[in-house]
This record gives C-alpha cells, structure tokens and sequence, in this order.
C-alpha cells in the first residue's frame, strides 16, 4: 500500500505541477509580464513547487530529514541523472553566464546552506529570510543581465497567452489539489516505506523522493535533448537547484524552523550536493571547452548510479 501511495503521489505532483506552470504562464502573459521574466521567474518557480510542498508537508508532520533531503537529493539528481542523461543523447553548448553568474551563485548558496546547517543542526527562520532576500538578488541581477543581452526563451510556449482567464482558475485549482494530496501521498508512503524497510527517512527522500520531484525537469530534458532543442540549458537546471535551496528551503523554514535529525545529512549527503556542483567547473573547461560532451555526460551519470548504490 506504502508503494502505492508513493507512485499516487508522484503521478499527482508531477500534473500538479505541468498544470501549475501553465496556468503560471497564461496568467503572467495575461499581465503582460514579458516572455524572458515569465521563464526566469513564474516558470522557475513554479517547477520548484513538487519539491516545496513535499518539503512543507514532511517539515509539519515532523519529518525534517525528508525536508532537507528533499533538497539536497533533488539537486543531486538534476546534475548527475538529469544533465548526465540529457548530455548523453547530446552535447550541451555551455555560454558565459554559467561561470560567470549561475554556478558562482549556486556554489555560494550551497555553502551558505551547509553552514546554517553545520552552525547549529537547524535552519531557522531568519536563516530562511536570508536565503530568499540572497534569491531575490539573484533574480534582479539575473533578469538585468538577460535584458541587455536581449535573450529569447523558447521554452515559454506563447499559445498560452490566448487562453481565457476561466480555464487559468481551473488549471490553477487542478495543480494546487494535485500538488497538496500529492506531497501528502508521497510523504506518508515514503515514512512507511523508509519504517517498513529499516531504512532512515533521510535514505528514502534522498533517492527515492528526490528523483520523484525531479521527474517533471527529466522528462522535459530528454524530450528537448531528443528534439535537438536548446530548451533546456545547463543554466536552467543550475537555476533550479539555487531555487530549490533559497526557495523550497527558505520558504519552508518561514513556516517552521527545520532541525537536522539524522547525522549523514552533514557528514555524507550534503557533501555529495557539493561534490556534483563543483566537478562542474572542471567538466566544462576540460578537456574540450564550453561543451558538455557524451563523455561528461556518461561520467556525471555513473558519478550519480554511484551516489546511489553507497546511499542504499
């Protein structure tokens, strides 16, 4: 039953949040919010809203391993699965803002996490109003750079800007039902599953929920990747991994201030999340430069089967 709640949960999140995204994207073009702020913003939020509410509702039912796993497990997985099998099927063109704003941001962020955790096995809510004040920063600094370089985002599809504002409301309900009964799903079957096997909460939401909530930027990877679509960039997904620390983390330590309780989270797991995040640097400008070849891509993947294997 404990399985079947898990895939419940994750089938839910990941409608939830395809709804979410286009009820986001129609309602943005609807107060005439231009195509690169919808994609830099609403989208990359809203993408974030799987791993927000597991996170919320596994912090309230007193289940802050998986909160913070959570996280640190989806970030994991949008580097070594996502970017390793998307870089595999083909290479992936890396431009100039990866170095010189989106992975220095991430790196900070993610230290910066590991020191409020590390400081005193907590994340409190000023911790977390930090971490969104550094994200709005970002944002700014990110949207004004864009705005000078004139970038265009395929991936905002402008069909939906014709849609009326009835079936936005109805798109958004959808995604918010689906996103609520689908945390919750997800995290209950996850607690007795992790009971069930004898394993920490911590091991099931590293794994198992950590690639659930990561499924909906997987899918939309491989089908880019196989289309040849330049849709989904390593700047995307390295904006997805600062919005699932300074967002997804931040907002649930406003709600409830998030305790570390099992120890592997800082001397192992945390250390991982770091690990996948710097080796970046190094792939990019080795041996060929600004091109993440099907090599790197093999490498980040077996890199990941490995994180997984010692995980378990």
């Amino acid at each position: 039953m404990s399985i079947f709640y898990v895939i419940i949960g994750l089938v839910m999140l990941v409608v939830g949040g395809e709804f979410l995204v286009k009820s986001s994207i129609g309602l943005s073009f609807k107060l005439n919010i231009s195509k690169m702020v919808i994609g830099m913003t609403v989208v990359s939020f809203a993408t974030s809203a799987p791993e927000l509410l597991v996170s919320l509702q596994a912090a309230l039912d007193g289940s802050p391993a998986i909160a913070i796993n959570n996280v640190i497990g989806s970030n994991i997985a949008n580097i070594g699965l996502v970017l390793g099998i998307t870089a595999i099927i083909g290479p992936i063109a890396v431009d100039k803002g990866f170095y010189k704003l989106n992975w220095p941001v991430m790196m900070v962020f993610s230290l910066v996490l590991y020191y409020f955790l590390k400081n005193d096995n907590i994340l409190t809510t000023a911790e977390g109003i930090i971490l969104l004040v550094g994200l709005a920063v970002f944002l700014f600094v990110l949207i004004r750079n864009a705005r000078k370089e004139e970038v265009t985002l395929e991936e905002v599809d402008e069909a939906l800007g014709s849609i009326g504002y009835g079936k936005i409301f109805i798109w958004l309900l959808i995604g918010a039902i689906a996103l609520y009964y689908g945390s919750e799903f997800l995290v209950d079957g996850a607690k007795d599953i992790a009971k069930n096997m004898g394993v920490s909460e911590g091991v099931i939401s590293i794994t198992m929920i950590a690639i659930g909530t990561s499924v909906p930027e997987l899918a939309a990877s491989v089908i880019a990747a196989v289309k040849g679509e330049k849709a989904i960039s390593l700047g995307n997904l390295i904006g997805s991994n600062i919005f699932n620390i300074a967002s997804v983390l931040g907002v649930t330590s406003l709600v409830k201030n998030i305790y570390v309780t099992e120890d592997q989270i800082l001397s192992r797991d945390i250390f991982w999340m770091l690990g996948f995040a710097g080796i970046l640097i190094p792939l990019v400008f080795l041996p060929k430069k600004y091109v993440l070849s099907r090599f790197k891509g093999i490498f980040l993947f077996v890199g990941y089967v490995l994180f997984i294997y010692l995980v378990l």
